[in-house]
């Protein structure tokens, strides 16, 4: 058997197949490329051959491109590059790309996102810094150079406060006149002589001729043409200025003829005597008003008006409100008679109206108005106004009661009518037709009120009876019992009276509403019945209110009772509370605060000691006591309070150094020298030691003083006070280096005693170190950010050397550290020049405000423009803020000093004296002064405000 045949092989069989094949060419492969081979374009690649003046395939194309040399052309000025030395920059090389003609391949678009990034970060990086620098750049251009809008914002800001119409009636800018009015050409007026007349009167274009024959008869004869003869002077051609006979005209008659019109008419101007004028000038003003036309609108608007309201009557002649506004738009625009024959065919036309007889009887005149109103009551017998509108119109008293009573028969249930004429009537008439009108009116409350008020204690109890039974729903008849008892002098029975009101109202499902009540105690306080006032407030102050909530509502109330005048009210508010809170100290506190600013001394004494019976511990309220009857003079009294007040706080530093005040104010040194020393042994406080160093040196004991403080700063190094007092004893005593010492090692101590560091940097001022005083300052702001008070100190050292530019830039990096410090603000100000100070202090009240420092500065401003109503109105809200400013007391008591009264200025002074101010700049320099320390308020307030010149 032969075996199979095998196949023939093939040389491709074994070799394998190329991995590449069948894969899409790379981008970018030319074949043969590598090797050298290049390819050849044919004619089918880029289309048939075109001559240069062939048009283009767009039909639309743009002229300059509609053929193909042009557009070939077009495409080579692109792709050529302007590299001219013209178009070079060092830096920045050529204007264009230099390979903007090369392929923009993929991995140049990556390059391009790459550095786009790259920018982009390092733009974020310096963007907060460059806009910063920026800002910063256009805010100190801005200063240099302000646009004139920001000078003008000052007066900008007053248009806000413009009303609609006064916007409206702005004129608008242009010229609005016409072009003959623009440009004015004069009319030259020639007068024309006689002759001219008398040659053109037979020669004229009217072709006249003048017959002889009549002209011997002394006529004028004209032809039958149309026109006839037309003479320049109306009536001067008339018989008697021809000469008889001649035809010719008598100049000489004309003549006298012009100087008697001439003189009829200088005669109606001016007297031919003396020269005067005979015008009344108050008359002719009148007249000229008279012609001004008293509506605001528009002509053309008033027309418009007028065509409506005549359609909407046509329309609907029934409808009041259309001939009511059609006569008083005729009315409005001084068509009187018109408005009222439009109104009386509107009470035609609508017999039934109210308003439209109303009107109607508005606008006639008195008796045409009298008539009107009585056509009115015929169509409408009931109709309470109208009944009111005829006693008004009647003059007579009598004539009045006797419509008001006309009207009363036919509206008998009208509580207004009744009312209009019991207020006409004397006392006994009045009581008598109240009682009718308490029976046809039974549910008015006002008509039971004053029929009570009219009759004698035994009737008014009966009528005030009466009432309650016709109206057991209203409050106000027991408010008047309870207050009529009380001026019967039964005030035992004011209590059982509210009780029973609150009872009663209750069980007749009345809601007792806490705040209307208080309001009813309020007036009923005004109106003197204490009694009524205290027993309403016990009865109703407790009603509605949760347990937690008593206290803070109670004391809202008797606040709101002090701001409305209600005294009584408070105090009954303040005793409720004590009763129910008999061990707070708050309570008590506000009581005494009230009674010693709205009541006598012996009510706060008596109240004060009720406080400390309940409240032993509380040190406030003893001292408040012992300083009541220090001010009365009775010193004694003031020593026992303060003696039972070391029995019930013994130690207490507050209480030991009010009796050394005590006894240093009433010149009782060596009492206070042992109480000091004593407080030192036994109760050994930083305040201790302080009040002991400032009696000795205020005693003139310098050396005792020293010594003192020096033992107290062994035990209290770090309380600023007695360092600030080291150096300014050693500062009186000029020893400058040891005080400058002093200051040094108390900042050492207390580095963030703001006085420390003011009054180190003063001493340097003083001395002459400027530059010193100036490091010191950079030093303590350091240590101190955001200190207003180091900021302050700083303008003011730079202003003072007289460098004003610095002091300025100072206060922009201050203002900037401290926006919203007012003493800051209020400096600023004043550092502007005057101009731009009145914008400056608004930015300082939106920033700050109610600081009292800024609205010192505004009443400052206003004072030194001379605006005296609106800078006192400042003042008085700078010391209601902040009654503690001594500077603004100062300041205020000046202002009225030179601008005011006594009786202004003694109510400054005693103000001042019960605010007790403390605090402020130029008042600490006085008030805390070695040699003032025993002057009292009024003393120091006199002085300050002596001291205080008007350089602002």
């Amino acid at each position: 058997v032969k075996p199979p045949p095998m196949p023939m092989s093939s040389p491709l069989m074994g070799k394998k197949k190329k991995p590449f094949l069948g894969m899409a060419a790379p981008l970018g492969y030319v074949p043969g490329l590598g090797r050298g081979a290049t390819g050849f374009t044919t004619r089918s690649d880029i289309g048939p051959a075109r001559d240069a003046n062939d048009p283009v395939d767009d039909r639309h194309a743009p002229p300059g491109q509609r053929t193909v040399g042009d557009k070939m052309k077009k495409n080579q000025e692109d792709d050529e590059e302007d590299l001219n030395d013209t178009n070079y920059d060092e830096f920045n090389g050529y204007a264009g790309s230099l390979f903007s003609s090369g392929p923009y391949e993929k991995d140049d678009e990556e390059a391009d996102a790459i550095y786009a990034a790259l920018d982009k970060r390092m733009d974020e990086r310096r963007k907060e810094r460059r806009e910063l620098r920026e800002k910063d750049e256009i805010e100190k251009y801005r200063m240099e150079r302000p646009k004139i809008q920001q000078q003008f914002s000052d007066l900008k800001r007053k248009l806000s406060g413009m009303s609609d119409e006064e916007w409206l009636s702005i004129p608008e800018v242009g010229d609005a006149r016409n072009k003959r009015q623009r440009n004015p050409r004069y009319e030259k007026l020639t007068p024309v002589p006689d002759s001219f007349f008398s040659k053109h009167l037979t020669t004229g274009d009217k072709h006249t001729t003048v017959d002889p024959l009549q002209g011997r008869a002394g006529g004028l004869s004209t032809l039958n043409l149309p026109g006839g003869l037309e003479s320049p002077y109306p009536g001067g051609m008339t018989p008697g200025l021809m000469t008889p006979g001649t035809g010719e005209l008598d100049m000489r008659k004309i003549g006298q003829a012009r100087n008697t019109l001439m003189d009829m008419r200088l005669s109606q101007v001016s007297d031919s005597v003396s020269g005067q004028t005979v015008v009344d000038p108050k008359g002719y003003l009148t007249d000229l008003n008279s012609m001004i036309p008293t509506h605001g609108g528009d002509i053309s608007d008033i027309k418009k008006a007028r065509l409506l309201l005549k359609s909407v009557r046509e329309t609907n002649p029934h409808h009041p409100p259309a001939w009511i506004a059609s006569a008083r738009l005729e009315e409005v625009t001084g068509k009187l008679q018109v408005a009222r024959n439009l109104i009386m065919k509107g009470t035609e036309m609508c017999p039934k109206s109210e308003d439209v007889w109303l009107e109607a009887a508005r606008l006639q005149p008195g008796d045409t108005a009298k008539a009107v109103v009585a056509q009115a009551v015929r169509h409408l017998p009931g109709s309470v106004r109208i009944y009111i509108r005829a006693a008004e119109l009647e003059t007579d008293v009598r004539a009045k009661k006797r419509v008001l009573r006309k009207a009363l028969e036919n509206v008998s249930k009208s509580v207004r009518l009744w009312k209009t004429a019991v207020e006409l009537e004397e006392p006994e008439d009045a009581r008598i037709m109240l009682s009718r009108a308490v029976e046809c009116c039974p549910t008015s409350v006002e008509l039971w009120l004053a029929l009570a008020r009219l009759e004698t204690y035994e009737n008014a109890r009966r009528v005030l009876n009466k009432a309650r039974e016709n109206i057991p729903t209203d409050r106000h008849i027991w408010i008047t019992a309870a207050k009529l008892e009380e001026a019967n002098g039964n005030t035992q029975m004011v209590e059982k009276i509210v009780d029973r009101a609150i009872t009663s109202l209750g069980a007749n499902g009345v809601e007792i509403n806490r705040e209307q009540w208080i309001q009813d105690a309020e007036e009923c306080d005004k109106a003197g019945s204490v009694a009524t006032c205290q027993a309403v407030i016990r009865a109703v102050i407790g009603i509605g209110i949760e347990e937690e909530d008593c206290k803070h509502t109670w004391m809202e109330d008797a606040e709101s009772c002090v701001s409305h005048g209600a005294l009584e009210c408070a105090r009954a508010i303040y005793a409720h509370a004590l009763q129910m809170f008999p061990s707070k100290k708050s309570v008590w506190l506000r009581a005494a605060y009230f009674e010693k600013n709205h009541g006598t001394r012996e009510s706060l004494e008596a109240l004060l000691q009720r406080a400390v019976a309940h409240c032993p511990k509380a040190e406030v309220l003893w001292l408040m006591g012992a300083k009541s009857k220090w001010l009365a003079e009775d010193v004694p009294a003031a020593r026992s309070i303060l003696a039972l007040a070391f029995q019930a706080n013994p130690n207490s530093e507050e209480i030991w150094l009010a009796a050394v005040k005590l006894e240093s104010e009433n010149n009782e040194y060596e009492r206070a020298r042992r109480l000091l020393a004593k407080a030192r042994s036994s109760a050994p406080t930083a305040r201790v030691f302080m009040k002991s160093v400032k009696l000795e040196w205020v005693l003139g004991n310098i050396e005792a003083a020293h010594e003192l403080c020096t033992e107290a700063l062994k035990h209290y190094e770090d309380f600023p006070k007695l360092w600030m007092m080291r150096g300014q004893i050693e500062e009186q005593s000029e020893h400058n280096e040891k005080a400058r010492e002093a200051y040094n090692q108390g900042l050492k101590k207390c580095p963030h005693s703001m006085s420390l560091w003011l009054l180190l940097s003063r001493l340097e001022e003083r001395v002459g170190q400027l530059t010193r005083a100036r490091s010191i300052l950079e030093k303590s702001r350091l240590k101190n950010p955001q200190s207003p008070d180091l900021w302050l100190e700083s303008v003011r050292l730079e202003f003072r050397a007289g460098l004003k530019n610095i002091a300025n830039t100072l206060m922009a990096k201050a203002l900037q550290e401290c926006p919203n410090s007012g003493i800051l603000w209020a400096e600023a100000v004043f550092l502007e020049a005057r101009p731009q100070r009145k914008t400056k202090s608004v930015d300082a009240l939106k920033k700050c405000e109610h600081d009292p420092h800024v609205l010192l500065a505004v009443a400052k401003l206003f004072w030194s423009e001379r605006k005296i109503t609106k800078a006192r109105e400042w003042f008085l809200r700078t010391v209601k803020i902040e009654p503690d400013l001594g500077d603004a007391w100062a300041l205020f008591y000046k202002f009225e000093m030179q601008h005011g009264t006594e009786e202004q200025q003694e109510e400054v002074r005693k103000r001042c004296e019960n605010a007790e101010p403390r605090h402020g700049e130029l008042w600490c320099a006085e008030s805390k002064h070695v040699l003032y320390w025993q002057k009292k308020i009024g003393e120091i307030l006199t002085q300050v405000a002596s001291k205080i010149k008007n350089t602002f």
